[in-house]
């Protein structure tokens, strides 16, 4: 995937709805949408007349489905080993996958990710109905708390905008939270600011498994966060511009909590950083150390990745807090390419041995499961 796409002035909700010839230029999706349409919404994963299985539920805004929410659909799918087939449609919702519904599977019907988006603009300032704010968790478009989650074509979005608040200051918006071990996606889009992707667990202790693969990823200030340990195989991760800053930092491209316990973060393999903003004004990752675990050694390696020219290549990281220096986590990299990934001053950009490198593949931090071998 090239990184060396047009520079595109895309709002958050303009970005929602961008047209093919957009999206293509982004290198989003090279798929041509597949549902057919008012005929076939479901393209060919059946329909409620001609079901994949009888724990396939079928989901379409406009009537023609079992459901017409999202929300729906994974009430009515109790249990483990369900597949939800999502039409066309902005679904414009909160959804939650608790731990005990298993094992299921989302699948984009149109077979690109463009065309399905389950969105909400919940930030974490933003007050409740009956009282306090959602914080960051409570901010969560979507939340996946189960095991075995897979998801194909389908975007993932929270469209809030500071712009539109200037009043509330917890700005972290997630698109998405998720927390279940082997949880999977595949061409998928994850669009927002602060806080896009929160790849996390259930628990300090739990470790849970997660891979991205052929994924894009937007956001400004640690949009790709939390503790799991996760494999990002040939994504494509895009920093966004910002007019309310007038000097850099604008952000911070990934911020991992990975336990002290757990010998694997976060890997990004074979895949591409590119901005909209200026050159030099993002870092790649700074460490969180969460107050809920002062103990983390946060974890994240970088490789055979093209980092274009938004990244800071003289300072690629920096401290969340002066307490817990970058230095003393678990930050490498190896054989990246392009401008920002230049090394002017080799201390500011630890390297992977060759030897070291063996193990950090996705084989090595998945272990027994191997999620690339699935397919629909």
């Amino acid at each position: 995937m090239s990184s060396h796409h047009r520079q595109l002035p895309l709002s958050r909700r303009g970005f929602l709805f961008a047209t093919a010839a957009t999206a293509t230029a982004l290198g989003l999706s090279s798929t041509p949408a597949r549902a057919d349409g008012p005929r076939r919404p479901f393209g060919r994963f059946g329909s409620p007349a001609a079901r994949l299985t009888d724990r396939t539920l079928y989901v379409d805004s406009r009537g023609r489905g079992d459901h017409t929410t999202v929300k729906d659909a994974v009430t009515a799918a109790a249990g483990s080993g369900w597949t939800l087939v999502l039409a066309p449609g902005v679904y414009r919702e909160t959804v939650a996958v608790d731990v005990t519904r298993t094992e299921a599977t989302w699948i984009g019907a149109s077979e690109d990710p463009r065309d399905v988006v389950i969105v909400y603009d919940n930030a974490a300032g933003t007050p409740k109905p009956d009282g306090g704010t959602y914080g960051t968790t409570g901010s969560a478009t979507t939340t996946v708390q189960a095991d075995g989650f897979t998801a194909r074509w389908i975007t993932f979005a929270n469209d809030w905008l500071r712009a539109d608040h200037p009043d509330i200051t917890g700005t972290q918006a997630v698109a998405i939270k998720v927390q279940g071990d082997r949880s999977a996606f595949a061409h998928c889009r994850f669009l927002g600011h602060q806080d896009t992707l929160y790849s996390d667990s259930m628990s300090l202790g739990t470790f849970a498994r997660q891979y991205y693969t052929g994924c894009y990823v937007e956001g400004d200030v640690d949009f790709v966060f939390g503790r799991a340990t996760a494999v990002y195989d040939r994504c494509h991760f895009r920093t966004l511009n910002r007019t309310d800053l007038t000097a850099a930092p604008y952000g911070f491209v990934f911020a991992p909590s990975t336990a002290v316990a757990n010998p694997r973060g976060y890997l990004v393999t074979r895949s591409s950083v590119s901005s909209q903003a200026p050159d030099g004004y993002y870092k790649l990752a700074r460490p969180w150390v969460p107050g809920s675990d002062p103990t983390a050694r946060p974890m994240l390696t970088v490789r055979d990745t093209h980092l274009g020219a938004g990244i800071d290549a003289v300072a690629p990281y920096t401290n969340m807090s002066d307490t817990y220096p970058w230095q003393s986590q678990r930050f490498a990299e190896y054989r990246n390419s392009g401008p920002g990934a230049r090394i002017t001053v080799p201390a500011n950009r630890p390297q992977l041995t060759d030897a070291e490198a063996e193990s950090a593949t996705r084989e090595a931090y998945l272990g027994d499961w191997e999620p690339w071998k699935e397919s629909c």
